[in-house]
């Protein structure tokens, strides 16, 4: 008998999803943050934008692992609750750490709202999967 290694990348499942998000997410941010820093010239707002990308990507991703880990019947609660991290995260972001990391919270929050608006589009894509 020979033993079946099992296949983390088939299309179907969980961790092959969520690294097909992760790098569509990061493709993404990176076309989005070229286009945003066309539009803030300054390094601090440039900065801003690095910095949101840098935080939008792991929450994202982590979200879509809650949102793809729970059973198809609770989806829809699981992207709910996905949506509520993400404004939290938004708030915190903009209320608090923005500040703390001295960067200038309108590029910031803009550039950080941009991105998760953006992978949150490309979500249903690979729930589907």
């Amino acid at each position: 008998m020979t033993a079946r290694s099992p296949v983390l990348l088939a299309p179907g499942s969980n961790a092959g999803a969520i690294i097909r998000f992760a790098l569509i997410g990061a493709a993404l941010i990176l076309v989005a943050g070229l286009i945003m820093a066309k539009f803030y010239g300054g390094a601090d707002e440039r900065r801003a934008i690095l910095v949101s990308a840098c935080l939008a990507l792991p929450l994202q991703v982590a979200t879509f692992a809650m949102v793809r880990a729970v059973p198809r019947e609770h989806v829809m609660s699981a992207w709910a609750g996905g949506a509520l991290v993400r404004f939290i995260a938004l708030f915190f972001y903009g209320f608090v750490l923005a500040k703390a990391l001295g960067v200038p919270s309108g590029p910031a929050l803009v550039s950080f709202a941009g991105f998760l608006f953006a992978l949150t589009l490309v979500e249903p894509l690979l729930l589907k999967s």
